[in-house]
């Protein structure tokens, strides 16, 4: 008798009886009914239960926590998009500041390794983030490509409070991903993270090993103080 075949003839004769599989609820995720107090607070729960960090401020004043994380992070290379009001208000807010500011708007192929050896972080916007998960959504363009969020060892993303979703289903539905689907659609729950077979973490093996999240209250807002 093969081993398989013994593994499948113990598995037959249990003597506990024959395995069955277990019951489940295929029901789609939506309709949580969470206030944006709520969602921020889950979204900040998840997020940071796996070391990301979130930066709390009023849309206003966004630049000047900006140059805060850049400064605390030792931050000399910043690679960042043009277009974007994100970027361009980044590059207004950092142009004199002791940051170089890295163009991405170039060839991999002709910036590859300066991007793998000496960029030290990448910002970018981001179009909402869930709730449920704690995860990011982001939909990359030639002005914010992805990997400027997926190579540098910090990832710093611009969050706008009033674009969290309760679920993914919320964000696929509210967003007609039915009806335009992106290509490539990005999810991040937080900074890059493996595990060895005895479930020991290790965090930036395979992309950015922190990630820091400015969120971005409209006015006055008691998120802010979170």
């Amino acid at each position: 008798m093969s081993a398989r075949n013994a593994i499948l003839k113990r598995l037959r004769e249990r003597l506990d009886g024959p395995l069955s599989a277990p019951e489940s609820d295929f029901t789609v995720a939506t309709n949580r009914g969470w206030s944006e107090e709520e969602r921020l607070a889950r979204f900040e729960r998840w997020i940071g239960s796996v070391h990301g960090e979130v930066v709390h401020v009023d849309e206003a004043r966004w630049t000047e926590a900006l140059a805060g994380v850049l400064a605390d992070k030792g931050v000399r290379r910043l690679a960042l998009g043009k277009q974007h009001p994100v970027a361009a208000e980044a590059r207004s807010a950092l142009a004199d500041a002791d940051v170089e500011l890295v163009d991405v708007d170039r060839d991999i192929e002709q910036w590859q390794r300066e991007q793998f050896e000496s960029v030290d972080a990448g910002l970018t916007s981001t179009r909402g983030a869930i709730a449920e998960t704690g995860s990011l959504w982001l939909w990359p363009t030639p002005d914010e490509p992805r990997l400027i969020s997926l190579v540098p060892p910090l990832h710093i993303a611009v969050l706008d409070a009033d674009t969290l979703a309760d679920t993914f289903f919320d964000v696929v539905e509210g967003h007609g991903w039915a009806d335009g689907m992106p290509t490539n659609a990005l999810l991040i729950s937080g900074p890059s993270k493996t595990a060895d077979i005895e479930q020991t973490l290790a965090y930036g093996v395979h992309g950015p090993r922190e990630l820091v999240v400015i969120v971005r209250h409209a006015g006055d807002s008691a998120g802010i103080s979170r």
